[in-house]
């Protein structure tokens, strides 16, 4: 049990670290993206961005929880959960700044994608680390 909990917050600390790093890195490679970030405007090929930076990272916690976890997808699962969660309130709050279809696009793939990097841990890896 202690493993699989130490696997659900190393998921959320790598989602963390993930975001702000590829966030970082496209504010640095993009100029008008770093001048829209403040405002919270964006054109579509930044909101896009937004959602692939978005996607990337949830796939990659969920494939750090499952290779900490080494168990079914339960706690890739409550992962995806708990970052659903964390994000309804910031997406309510900033409802009218992007289109109802990013916002489902956005939540709508945080569970899903967790479980999809979770099932992309090689299983290998999982039972060397046994």
């Amino acid at each position: 049990m202690i493993r699989n909990i130490v696997a659900i917050v190393a998921g959320l600390v790598a989602w963390i670290v993930i975001a702000t790093v590829l966030d970082r890195l496209m504010r640095i490679a993009w100029p008008e993206y770093a001048a829209a970030v403040p405002v919270m405007v964006f054109t579509l090929s930044m909101m896009f961005a937004r959602l692939t930076e978005g996607a990337i990272t949830t796939i990659a916690a969920g494939f750090v929880n499952r290779l900490i976890a080494r168990t079914p997808l339960w706690p890739a699962t409550i992962q995806g959960v708990v970052i659903f969660l964390l994000f309804v309130p910031a997406h309510y709050k900033l409802w009218h700044n992007f289109p109802v279809w990013y916002h489902l696009t956005f939540l709508g793939y945080l569970i899903p994608l967790t479980l999809v990097g979770a099932v992309l841990a090689p299983q290998r890896l999982r039972n060397a680390r046994a």
